[in-house]
């Protein structure tokens, strides 16, 4: 049986570990370029990439979205749960994107 004390720190180190995966989680996208949308977000809502960079997005949410950029340079189709959209960032700048069916969901993709 677990003692008072035993729940709180084995409920604060469920809480460390839950913040740690999550700081991972947006390490691991801006280096690998993978982007989730989740809870009608996009995560993470800035990206820093080099140019020549490959962006891959990643729907996890029950209803479809679009990746859309506000430029008109990519428009993907609705993405599925679980389906995936790719743009390759040839050129610097600042991309503005959201979803098309939602337009509150945004984000920012800077190409260095």
């Amino acid at each position: 049986m677990l003692t008072t004390l035993s729940r709180a720190i084995v409920t604060s180190l469920v809480g460390v570990l839950v913040a740690a995966s999550a700081d991972f989680s947006v390490a691991q996208a801006q280096e690998s370029g993978a982007v989730v949308i989740k809870n009608f977000m996009f995560s993470p809502m800035s990206l820093t990439i080099k140019a020549g960079s490959t962006v891959t997005w990643k729907n996890l949410d029950g209803e479809p979205h679009t990746v859309v950029n506000d430029a008109g340079i990519f428009h993907s189709a609705a993405l599925d749960q679980n389906d995936t959209f790719q743009f390759k960032f040839d050129k610097p700048g600042v991309y503005k994107v959201f979803c098309g069916i939602h337009p509150t969901m945004k984000e920012t993709i800077t190409v260095q």
